[in-house]
């Protein structure tokens, strides 16, 4: 199973990537409550008034510098896989904050996957259950087929834009390392 992850992810960022659009299903898990799954994009949650709370959580947030910098040093080499709850308060908070923090990188949208679960934090093709997603937010920086990161929820720190920022930071070092001979 561990070495199809690689596999799988490559397909569904490829397949992503090849048609730009979204694929996903409308849940009503709770009265009044709209939850998308599957693979959306940032234009259907920021053009959808059922969240109202997208443009409220992005006031005031300034985003963090190392990480914009790492966005920008890692742009060609990474992909990010970004799953979120659109009925969950964390992802709210994140997830607006998450694509400031890319749009103050340059970071291109095509480099992104923005996948929604339901409140089991379930989607299709039981990917939360391989990649072992546990709480949303979880956004998982790939390079090269192969998880080099992941921030939950807030991250450890309780910023997750300054664990995304040293995630980049030691992918940048690692990169610039060469061993001497």
């Amino acid at each position: 199973m561990k070495k199809s992850i690689p596999l799988l992810l490559i397909v569904l960022l490829s397949g992503h990537l090849a048609f730009s659009q979204t694929q996903y299903q409308v849940l009503v898990e709770r009265p009044g409550e709209k939850s998308l799954i599957g693979i959306l994009s940032r234009e259907v949650i920021e053009k959808d008034t059922s969240f109202k709370w997208w443009v409220e959580n992005l006031k005031g947030y300034t985003p963090n510098a190392e990480a914009v910098a790492g966005l920008k040093k890692n742009a060609d080499s990474i992909q990010l896989l970004v799953f979120l709850g659109t009925w969950c308060d964390d992802s709210h908070f994140v997830i607006p904050k998450f694509f400031a923090l890319t749009d103050a990188a340059g970071f291109s949208g095509n480099r992104i996957t923005l996948i929604g679960v339901d409140r089991q934090k379930k989607t299709w093709s039981h990917l939360t259950e391989a990649l072992n997603i546990i709480n949303v937010p979880t956004i998982i920086v790939m390079q090269n087929g192969k998880e080099a990161g992941r921030v939950v929820e807030y991250g450890k720190s309780g910023l997750f834009d300054k664990d995304l920022g040293e995630i980049l930071t030691l992918l940048s070092r690692k990169a610039n390392f060469s061993p001497v001979q």
